[in-house]
């Protein structure tokens, strides 16, 4: 089992940067696949990115690629998603999600939800 916490959403202005953790719970941290998800008004949830147990994978959504960065720190239990370059179509809620190698076409464990609004 794991808990997923999230953090660090908000108002930012158009080009503004933002970033979101996720802090989780249980000793098995490490072997979990971590990724970011966002839910706009009326639309479906869409994937952001995901990253590997060890950090040496990253895949992102060609909606994001080279604007957001996703990284995590083991040793404290933290996924972080550094968002640059913010645009009104990046406003959402962000969920932080994990699942245990190897992907079964669903993600285990989701967190709450923090709320990114992107406007001037």
């Amino acid at each position: 089992q794991v808990q997923l916490v999230e953090s660090g959403g908000g108002l930012v202005q158009p080009g503004g940067s933002l970033r979101l953790s996720c802090a989780a719970s249980g000793r098995t941290f490490g072997r979990y696949t971590m990724g970011w998800f966002r839910q706009a008004p009326g639309k479906e949830r869409e994937f952001v990115a995901r990253i590997t147990w060890s950090g040496g994978s990253t895949t992102y959504a060609d909606s994001v690629k080279g604007r957001f960065t996703i990284s995590r720190d083991n040793a404290k239990n933290m996924v972080y998603l550094q968002m640059n370059s913010l645009q009104a179509e990046d406003t959402a809620v962000y969920y932080c999600a994990a699942y245990t190698p190897p992907y079964n076409g669903r993600y285990d464990y989701w967190g709450q939800g923090t709320q990114v609004t992107v406007s001037s």
